[in-house]
């Protein structure tokens, strides 16, 4: 009887922890609830987020593919349309490659963008 509580017990403890969250999917997100009244800013919002999830091949001298740097303030507002219909992708073309921004991230580029894409 030992045995089978034993067994059953390692099965759920299996089980509860192939479930838990380590996907690629779960992309840096640096603010889940901005306050609304905020202006969103590169400097204090986008910057990060661009740092984390683009720079990699958005570099100074892009890498993979990618046709464009991201790299400065004056990069990334000049590619915002880019931007944001890359991230909203759900097919081909998704950026970023590997994984999904959160809806909270991809609505604080847009509040950017709606915002006057301010630098500061």
């Amino acid at each position: 009887m030992k045995t089978k509580n034993l067994i059953y017990i390692l099965s759920f403890a299996v089980l509860l922890f192939a479930c838990s969250s380590s996907s690629s999917d779960d992309v840096s997100d640096p603010d889940p609830d901005p306050d609304p009244t905020t202006k969103v800013t590169y400097k204090d919002d986008i910057k990060s987020i661009i740092d984390g999830n683009c720079i990699g091949c958005h570099a100074a001298t892009p890498t993979n593919g990618a046709p464009s740097s991201y790299v400065t303030y004056t990069q990334v507002k000049n590619g915002i349309d880019n931007i944001i219909n890359r991230v909203n992708r759900t097919g081909a073309g998704k950026m970023p490659p590997n994984g999904t921004l959160s809806a909270s991230v991809k609505a604080l580029i847009q509040q950017w963008k709606d915002d006057g894409l301010l630098e500061e």
